[in-house]
């Protein structure tokens, strides 16, 4: 099975766009919440360093604003693999769109992940690269754990979906490249919104796959969250 998951990775030349271009107003913050600090370092360090410790990535676009651009290069300065800076748009989607297109030529699979999971876990994104080169789209996601109500406009619960078919959807997501522009030329043509490119495969009729994740990839948004991100932080360190 070693042997497999080598080959898998030599073979995928494996391109992952970082995408870095939120503002932190959930997080009461003036600025980018990936330059926020987190246990001394600015949080989307950590996020790189997961990246660059995945053998199977070849290939990092950084996507952000230029405002950040100063700040972000300089954390990807002593980078063991190439970046390249990729000017982000202004939703989510549109960002990686932006990613897509400046991927290189010879780019046949992808990786999207959000800077602000900067705990995921190089075996994690390791695992991903594996299952897109096989030949799936895929997605980090968790099972829920909770019960989860949905609720109309008024605040009153009108359904409880089974927890047992219920994921929290997380980062990195995979794919072909060629098939997932082919998704956002076609979410441009009929005016969707999609909140990952994920949703964007379910609009679309194209099976996804789920590769349960740790939990503790956890999007940083909230103060709580870099709470919680710093003292995982400190357990791995022991």
């Amino acid at each position: 099975m070693e042997e497999v998951s080598a080959c898998l990775r030599q073979e995928a030349h494996m391109h992952l766009l970082i995408v870095a271009a939120g503002s932190g107003s959930r997080m009461g913050a003036d600025r980018n919440k990936l330059l926020l600090p987190l246990a001394g370092r600015p949080v989307l360090a950590w996020t790189i360093d997961a990246v660059m410790e995945a053998d199977s990535i070849t290939w990092v676009g950084i996507v952000g604003q230029p405002v950040d651009r100063a700040m972000i290069m300089e954390l990807l300065s002593e980078a063991a693999k190439p970046v390249v800076w990729i000017e982000g748009g202004s939703t989510r989607q549109e960002s990686v769109e932006r990613g897509l297109q400046a991927l290189p030529s010879v780019a046949q699979h992808v990786l999207i992940h959000d800077g602000a999971r900067c705990l995921a876990e190089p075996a994690l994104i390791n695992r991903c690269a594996e299952a897109v080169v096989a030949g799936a789209a895929v997605i980090a996601a968790t099972p829920v754990t909770d019960t989860i109500k949905r609720v109309d406009g008024q605040g009153i619960i009108t359904d409880t979906p089974d927890r047992a078919e219920l994921w929290a959807a997380q980062t990195p997501q995979g794919f072909a490249v060629e098939q997932l522009k082919q998704g956002h030329a076609e979410a441009q043509a009929k005016g969707w919104t999609v909140t990952d490119d994920a949703s964007l495969y379910e609009r679309l009729g194209w099976p996804v796959q789920v590769l349960e994740a740790s939990p503790a990839n956890i999007k940083v948004t909230t103060p709580f969250d870099l709470t919680v991100a710093e003292a995982v932080i400190a357990l791995r360190a022991k």
